[in-house]
């Protein structure tokens, strides 16, 4: 399937402010990337956006990956989709942090397509549909992370297909083999978003199109 990820646009425009000139921000970048956690074998020499996920581990699990596994690569079949994954954790983030609740957040976010390839297990299709209940639960990621784990462990199969549950009759992406991703959209092309978080609704717009959550 071809699907679409939202990142928050943030790497440039923070150096930008440390540096004088363009061969000091190319300088910083790169100390910047090598203090970071190398890439997977199997991720290297692929686009940095499609890579980066693979290269972090974090305290906070996601719907297919427990806290001991590293990061995966999600994407969203259409970008209605990406926006309303991104509006519920950008929601989560400021209802979750108790100075920031009574706040409004502003981000900037480009969005970009990748085609996913390989073998898939598609939990819309029999007889892994029969436990939707679990695979869509909206909080409670027991089951979904067990999925998960045992995808990884095996290393049969690259992608896990399922219905998204943040934007109902949609379909995500959860990438396990950084080897099935392709990057669709050219450098430099991709989309910007701006996103404005508060307490009570998420409003994504790129300047043609609104959505609100």
């Amino acid at each position: 399937m071809n699907a679409f990820r939202m990142v928050e646009t943030q790497h440039t425009a923070a150096t930008m402010r440390l540096v004088d000139s363009a061969d000091e921000q190319t300088l910083l970048e790169q100390m910047l990337d090598d203090a970071k956690p190398p890439l997977p074998p199997h991720a290297k020499g692929l686009h940095y956006l499609l890579a980066a996920p693979f290269r972090y581990r974090s305290p906070t699990g996601s719907r297919f990956r427990g806290t001991q596994m590293t990061c995966l690569w999600y994407g969203a079949d259409d970008p209605f989709c990406a926006c309303a994954e991104i509006a519920y954790w950008r929601q989560r983030f400021l209802l979750d942090s108790a100075g920031l609740v009574a706040q409004q957040l502003s981000t900037e976010h480009s969005m970009y397509e990748a085609v996913v390839s390989g073998r898939a297990l598609d939990l819309l299709s029999l007889p892994w549909s029969q436990a939707e209940a679990q695979w869509t639960h909206p909080s409670n990621y027991t089951a979904t992370q067990k999925l998960g784990a045992l995808v990884q462990d095996t290393g049969d199969v690259a992608w896990i297909r399922y219905a998204s549950v943040r934007a109902p009759g949609h379909t995500c992406a959860a990438v396990f083999d950084p080897r099935s991703l392709a990057m669709v959209t050219p450098e430099g092309r991709y989309e910007q978003w701006h996103c404005h978080t508060t307490r009570d609704r998420v409003t994504l717009s790129n300047g043609r199109v609104r959505f609100d959550f």
